[in-house]
């Protein structure tokens, strides 16, 4: 028999019904009896690990039970500002306060109203720059996303 790949490893109800499944094709061909499955199976039912199912098969040929794959790290979350470069960012963030900052100028010093124009400009400019609702891409990631999820 191969050695069994991560023994003292913990096995599953699949890995379980893997090896019942295998103990069955042996009582069919005749090399064990319905005791002697009887007591195999109560075993393959007890057994925590791999080892403990291997011995179980340790005199018979194959076929023996099949493993679940190694379950892998999980996949890490996606940022959802993934695809907004920096630059884009640092304006999505300056530009909310820029309009804050403008209204306070205004309202405490007397400056002219047209003084607002000046971030309403520079979003302009950053729509110039990064094309049509380019403060709205982390929303377009977002529904992208919902579709790959979703396909």
């Amino acid at each position: 028999m191969s050695e069994v790949p991560s023994p003292r490893l913990r096995i599953s109800d699949q890995d379980r019904e893997s090896a019942l499944t295998a103990l069955g094709e042996h009582m069919t061909v005749g090399r064990i009896d319905i005791d002697e499955f009887g007591d195999r199976s109560a075993r393959i039912t007890a057994a925590k690990t791999r080892g403990e199912l291997a011995e179980i098969f340790l005199d018979l040929p194959e076929p023996h039970p099949r493993y679940d794959a190694p379950v892998g790290e999980p996949e890490k979350p996606v940022s959802p500002w993934a695809g907004i470069s920096p630059t884009q960012r640092v304006m999505g963030a300056l530009l909310p306060i820029l309009f804050i900052a403008t209204i306070a100028l205004i309202i405490t010093t007397g400056i002219t109203w047209w003084f607002i124009l000046v971030p309403i400009g520079i979003s302009a400019v950053g729509e110039g720059i990064w094309g049509k609702g380019w403060e709205n891409s982390h929303k377009k990631l977002g529904k992208q996303r919902r579709r790959e999820l979703d396909g």
